[in-house]
């Protein structure tokens, strides 16, 4: 069964985790989940290569969704499972400390 093990700093305390998962992204993304709680709903998980050739980069992107709240996270790494976590990462920035932003459909610019 595969398990991951991730270190975060958050509000500057370094934080470690381990989680297993259905394969390396799942149980990476359950070990920062372990460390942020954040209740969120995964909604999309993409891979894109954005380099070629045997050391290519891979780009991920997911979009998580808490009470209504939808944002996109990105992340690139020649390892995906790398990539994945800190795309998930960047999302879980995004939706945690959110701050209150104009909205450009509704006009707020």
């Amino acid at each position: 069964m595969p398990e991951a093990k991730v270190t975060l700093w958050i509000d500057g305390d370094e934080q470690q985790s381990s989680a297993a998962g259905s394969g390396p992204v799942d149980a990476a993304f359950k070990a920062i989940e372990a460390q942020v709680n954040s209740h969120t709903e995964l909604q999309l998980y993409s891979v894109n290569n954005i380099t070629s050739g045997t050391d290519s980069q891979g780009e991920v992107t997911v979009r998580l969704q808490r009470e209504g709240h939808i944002v996109n996270g990105q992340g690139a790494d020649t390892d995906i499972v790398i990539a994945s976590a800190k795309a998930y990462v960047n999302a879980l920035n995004k939706i945690i400390r959110r701050e209150e932003r104009a909205h450009p459909q509704l006009g707020d610019v």
